[in-house]
């Protein structure tokens, strides 16, 4: 198995040397397996641990998962869709882009959005009649795939035949699953919380159902873990010392490459890393999907990650990675055979995860501030339902059919985005956090959007898109330093979607979800301006475009 390559500007590779050592002959790896919670804050990091040994208990009943995929390719079944969100829709997402359609099997698709536009694409490239859906939910609580399943169970005739459920014993999801005649129920480990429950069933479930060997999948995985069990020469180990160690030195900007075949890797990569580490005033900020640049694009606050399928690499990818090691910048290869190896960084990923939890002095395994938008959108969605609309707001201009809301002097777009990006300094980032469908026409605009900013002020940026990067990124954009300047960019609903049982739509509570997180962030004294872009979408995006241009002339 290949060992990370690295090459860093001297004083960090000093530090990180340092640090390295120390976690070596201090057997640190063996402390993190016995779980000691003292490596961390010594709170209940003990139970949450069941993701070590996850890989073995799996292969162990393997046979199990080669059961059901008989059972689904026996099935008839054309698609299936998974409804989730956060830990429970990222890993399949990244397995559905990595390995394609398998034949015989049905094809897999993920909803992980409230935006009613991304409901309807999603319901027109499934066949209703014959597609598996998978209600994945670990809490069983959580908003998002439980309106899913209120939607997509009336839109399949109530047949619960259809329907399976990946959650945690004893959860909502179970009881309701019961209730609807599910054809088969899967459980979750109460001990792996959803961003490490990548190799449970949450994530090779799905994997079976789109006919992935699972066992060759786990086998991969496995190898990985043994490694991580070392004193020594231990891959996990290593990345998450690099990645404590150069946080701690302000180099907390890791941006993402990875190579075409496993690009979607770094959206899993994004909760895993935000989620785990963005608390208590620290983060290690994750950017996926940045653009790559020349080196001088760039400044100290960088580490850069290189995830490179060895058997389908990047030419262009290649020349910019090492064009960024000559001038200097921190910056780790990791080989990746081929996508199966994806088993294997999902679990080094999540080990060196908690070793730079460890390194940063904080509790990997929680996330105190994601609830804090769940509980502002359940109010907003609560007097929606008690009193048929959202409280009343007002935005502070508006231009062209665009609203501006958010602490602003100004009284125009481009001035109002000017004084706002003024606010950025060396050390901050610029995300953008779009409550749109997302698709290529969205994702293209915001990513010119995003290169615009960084090749003007220097700084790093992201892209998320709502409600999606509230289970994810969200995290960090609130318990982190203060170093974000956040643009939320809103729209209507041209064609709401009703939710079965309920008052409130798709639509109402994507704009609760929106509005939930703008409050919270304000609340935080975060640097966020809410742009509101009506129905018409794509002219919105367009508006917005020329006016973050002139703000940046």
């Amino acid at each position: 198995m290949s060992l990370i390559n690295y090459s860093l500007p001297p004083d960090a590779a000093r530090a990180v040397d340092e640090n390295l050592r120390a976690w070596e002959s201090g057997d640190r790896a063996a402390r993190i397996w016995a779980g000691d919670a003292s490596i961390w804050t010594g709170a209940d990091e003990s139970k949450w641990l069941g993701w070590l040994p996850i890989t073995g208990e799996q292969l162990a009943q393997k046979e199990r998962f080669a059961a059901f995929a008989a059972e689904v390719k026996a099935g008839g079944f054309t698609h299936a869709l998974l409804l989730g969100m956060g830990g429970s829709s990222l890993c399949p997402e990244v397995l559905r882009l990595s390995f394609g359609q398998v034949a015989g099997f049905p094809d897999l698709h993920v909803l992980d959005s409230t935006d009613p536009a991304q409901i309807r694409t999603i319901e027109k490239r499934i066949n209703l009649a014959r597609t598996l859906f998978i209600v994945s939910s670990k809490s069983g609580s959580t908003l998002e795939p439980n309106v899913f399943k209120q939607y997509f169970f009336d839109r399949a005739g109530r047949d619960g035949s259809r329907f399976i459920a990946i959650t945690d014993p004893g959860s909502h999801m179970q009881k309701v699953a019961e209730e609807d005649g599910f054809r088969r129920i899967f459980f979750g480990l109460p001990s792996i919380g959803g961003r490490f429950s990548a190799l449970s069933d949450f994530g090779m479930i799905p994997a079976v159902v789109m006919g992935i060997d699972v066992g060759k999948f786990l086998a991969s995985a496995d190898a990985m873990a043994k490694q991580c069990a070392l004193p020594r020469d231990n891959p996990g180990l290593t990345l998450g010392v690099l990645l404590g160690t150069l946080a701690r030195q302000s180099r907390d900007k890791l941006t993402i490459i990875a190579s075409p075949g496993i690009h979607d890797l770094g959206a899993w990569l994004e909760q895993l890393v935000a989620e785990s580490t963005g608390k208590d005033g620290k983060a290690i900020i994750p950017l996926d999907r940045e653009p790559l640049a020349a080196p001088g694009a760039y400044g100290k606050d960088r580490v850069f990650v290189y995830e490179r399928l060895t058997s389908s690499p990047d030419a262009a990818q290649d020349r910019g990675v090492d064009a960024l090691a000559a001038a200097g910048h921190a910056v780790i290869r990791i080989p990746v055979a081929d996508v199966y190896d994806l088993g294997q960084e999902f679990f080094r990923w999540e080990f060196a995860t908690a070793v730079a939890g460890a390194i940063l002095g904080i509790h990997p395994f929680n996330q105190p501030d994601v609830e804090a938008s769940k509980i502002a959108t359940r109010k907003l969605t609560d007097e929606f339902e008690a009193t048929g609309s959202l409280p009343g707001e007002t935005p502070a201009f508006e231009e062209d059919r665009i609203q501006v809301f958010g602490e602003t002097k100004e009284s125009n777009l481009t001035d109002s985005l000017r004084a706002h990006l003024n606010k950025l300094q060396a050390g901050d980032y610029f995300a953008l956090l779009a409550y749109i469908e997302m698709n290529q026409a969205s994702e293209s605009a915001l990513t010119a959007m995003r290169r615009r900013v960084r090749d003007a002020k220097g700084v790093a940026t992201c892209v998320g898109f709502g409600p999606r990067f509230l289970h994810s990124t969200g995290q960090a954009y609130k318990g982190g330093p203060n170093t974000g300047v956040f643009l939320q960019i809103t729209a209507s609903a041209r064609e709401d979607l009703p939710i079965p049982g309920q008052k409130y739509t798709f639509g109402i509570v994507k704009a609760a979800q929106a509005r939930g997180d703008l409050a919270v962030l304000t609340e935080r004294g975060r640097r966020a301006l809410r742009i509101h872009l009506g129905a018409a979408v794509d002219a919105g995006l367009e508006k917005l475009a020329s006016a973050l241009e002139r703000a940046l002339q």
